[in-house]
Order: structure tokens, then sequence, then C-alpha cells
């Protein structure tokens, strides 16, 4: 019989773990739905700054960074708050308040009051509403999927990611083409409301959080997160190695596209193509990892897909014009993706099962929001050494730098997390 606990965790009737459970399956179902929904609008608010509000170059870069950092800024209090509130209802809340905020854009286009500053302020919410899911959505997983299936479980969303990024970007781009450069805004807004009933319909009991100490949000709290990741020898080379590999990968991205779109001439067609197809990557790579760890072992086939994941940006330095080139961009990225594919769940999966389930939503907020700000600075720091040396000499350096970040990786298995009832945990 299948049945529901007290912590949500459903029942599975099917031996050997084959179903990860009713829970598991409207959360992944509401993932899918939003996570297809953004990547239809990949871009789309530095494409309506451009085609819409006549926006050059410096203002479209300051949106795309200031939404991620300002919002990552916003987002550090809400973790800790989070930590202490039962997380369906705040993912709920969230989704809603992106789903509202999106619809603003189109409505605003449709009465011709659309202004930079309201784009602004909408990837400034978005952000911070995401990190806030993330950080709900983390526990709200280890509580529905028992600790042996996690790695199965992050293996779909991982596989469920790079299906979006391959499929999405295409689609919301002639979806663009036909109908006009707000409707995939207006699709994504939707696919939050869907995203919410998705979370809705997963049942079943959540008790409320207790704190510990005094029930108000202490100045304290606000760096609790980072505290408990940096104190711990377990989670500390896993977060310094993600935040910085990210963060150089991410750098980047606008100088292979102005490499490629300009200095090389390759069309935008040819553009979306050399990093659309390599997502075939991740799914090949996401359906691996649950295999591979059975067979080598978790840390062996976190600490090998950690150091493979890094040998191929260094590649993109070297790419030329013509079919050479793009074949060489695609090579590169399918070999980066599918290493990227085996190394996510497995490294998803290692850092829930050391964080007590009461540090879950500080802990990932604390990931998340070092991250995005990680990943902006570097962002910014590119384009300066771009303008200095050359865009193909900075591609080359972040590629150097990134055959360097295998030392932060954690040398030695890991332990069981500590109870979340053991004193020690208060740091």
């Amino acid at each position: 019989m299948s049945g529901v606990t007290e912590s949500g965790v459903v029942e599975s009737d099917v031996v050997g773990g084959r179903s990860l459970g009713r829970g598991f399956g409207w959360l992944w179902g509401a993932y899918t739905v939003s996570t297809f929904g953004t990547r239809l609008a990949f871009d789309a608010f530095p494409l309506i700054a451009v085609m819409v509000l006549d926006a050059g170059p410096a203002r479209v870069a300051a949106l795309s960074a200031a939404g991620l950092a300002v919002g990552a800024v916003v987002a550090v209090p809400l973790g800790p708050w989070v930590e202490f509130r039962r997380k369906r209802p705040v993912m709920i809340a969230t989704d809603l308040l992106r789903c509202a905020v999106l619809l603003s854009v189109p409505l605003a286009y449709a009465l011709g009051r659309l202004g930079f500053a309201q784009l602004l302020v909408v990837s400034v919410v978005v952000a911070a509403a995401d990190i806030t899911f993330r950080a709900a959505a983390g526990s709200c997983l280890k509580a529905l999927v028992r600790g042996p299936d996690l790695l199965r479980a992050n293996g779909r969303f991982e596989a469920t990611t790079w299906t979006a990024a391959m499929l999405g970007p295409p689609v919301g781009g002639a979806a663009i083409g036909l109908f006009g450069p707000v409707v995939t805004v207006a699709a994504d807004a939707v696919s939050y409301l869907l995203s919410a009933l998705g979370i809705r319909a997963i049942g079943g009991g959540e008790p409320h959080p207790r704190r510990a100490a005094a029930s108000r949000l202490r100045a304290g709290d606000l760096l609790d997160g980072w505290r408990y990741v940096l104190a711990s020898p377990a989670l500390r080379p896993l977060f310094l190695n993600m935040v910085l590999v990210n963060g150089l990968i991410m750098a980047t991205a606008p100088l292979l596209a102005v490499l490629m779109l300009g200095d090389l001439g390759f069309a935008p067609w040819q553009y979306a193509l050399a990093f659309a197809v390599p997502c075939l990557g991740g799914l090949v790579g996401s359906r691996m990892a649950g295999p591979l760890v059975a067979r080598f072992g978790e840390h062996r086939v976190l600490v090998t897909s950690g150091v493979l994941r890094v040998c191929w940006p260094v590649g993109l330095a070297f790419v030329g014009p013509g079919t050479g080139g793009l074949i060489l961009v695609m090579a590169v990225e399918f070999g980066l993706i599918a290493s990227v594919g085996v190394y996510n769940p497995v490294y998803a999966t290692r850092r829930l099962e050391l964080t007590p389930a009461d540090r879950v939503a500080r802990t990932l907020s604390a990931w998340t929001v070092s991250g995005k700000l990680t990943t902006a600075a570097l962002t910014a720091l590119w384009g300066l050494l771009a303008g200095l040396t050359g865009t193909r000499t900075a591609v080359a350096l972040a590629g150097v730098l990134l055959l360097t970040t295998p030392l932060l990786l954690p040398r030695q298995p890991h332990t069981s997390a500590p109870s979340p009832s053991r004193p020690a945990a208060d740091g």
C-alpha cells in the first residue's frame, strides 16, 4: 500500500524504490513547466530592451548585470526567513509573484507604457524570487524523497534542465518572430502559475518548522548559511569550486557572442545551433550519473566529472570561422555539458546529504546568492579584460584558470550530515 508519512514523504508500493512517489511527481512536473517557460523566454529582456526601447549595449549589459546582482542582494535575508516557514507555501507565493510581475511587462507593452525602469525592477524581483524558491525547493525535495533516491531525483531535474535548454530558445525565438517581442514573457508568466498549481497538488502534511532560539529574525541570522558552509570541511570545497567554475564559464558567454557573431561572422542561427545541439550531452550525462555512481562510487564520480568539466572551455579560444569553427564549438560544448550533466546531480545530492534538514534553506540561499554575485562580478571583470587584451585572450585566460579549479574539489568521501538536534549545529 502507498501512504503519506507525517513529513509528507510518499511511501511507494513499488519494490526496489523504482517510484519516487506522487509528491515528487508533482514537484518534478512543476519544475518542468517553469523551466521550459524560462528557457522559452531566454534573453527576452535584452531583446525587448533592444527591439522596443532602442537600448544600447551599455543599458542592455546593465539590465542583465543589475538584475542578477541586486536580486541576489535582496534575497540575502530571505534564506533565514524561509528556513522557519513551511516550504510549499513559500514556493507557491514566489511562483505567483513571478507570474504577476512578468505579466506586467506584456500589459505595459500593450498599453504603450513599457519602460526600461520597469524591466529593471521586474528582473530584480524575479531574480530574488528565484533564489528564494530554490532555497525552499531544496528543503521540499529532501522531505519528499528518501536519501537513497536523491541522486535519481536530481538526475531527472538535470535531464529536464538540458532538454529545456535545447528546445526552449529556438521555440521562443520562433514565437517572437511570429507574435512579437513580449510573447515569451507572457508564456513564462503562465508557466509559473502552472508551477504553483503543481506544487499545491503535492498534498500531504507539512509540519511547521520550529525555531530553537528567538522567533524573530536577527541581523546575525543573515550570515548563518555562509557560516555553516565555510565551517564545514565537506561543504566548503564543493562551495568554492562550484562558485568559481560557474562564474568563469558564464563570464565568457558574452565574449563568445562577440567573437562568433562579430569577429568570426557567424549567423545568429549558427550561433544558436552551436549551443543548442550540445545540450544533448546534458541528457546523456544526467542519465549516466546514477549507473556510474553505482559502479564506481559517489566520490570517484564526483571528482572525475568535476575535473573533466573544466578541461574543455580552453578549446573555445581556438575557434575559427566557417564550418570547422562551428564544429569545434559544438564539440567543446558537448564535452563540457556532458561532464556537467554527470557532475551536477551527484554534487547536488552530496550537498543535500551533508546539510541537516533544518539548515537546507539557509545553505542553498547562501550558495545561490554567492554564485549569482560571483558570476555578475566575473562577467563585468572579463568584459574589461577583453577590452584590454582582446576577446580571444580573455576567453583563453578563463579556460586556463578553470584548469586550476580541481584543486578545490573534495579530497575525501563525505560522512553523514550532523543531526539537526545536535547543539554543534548552531555553530
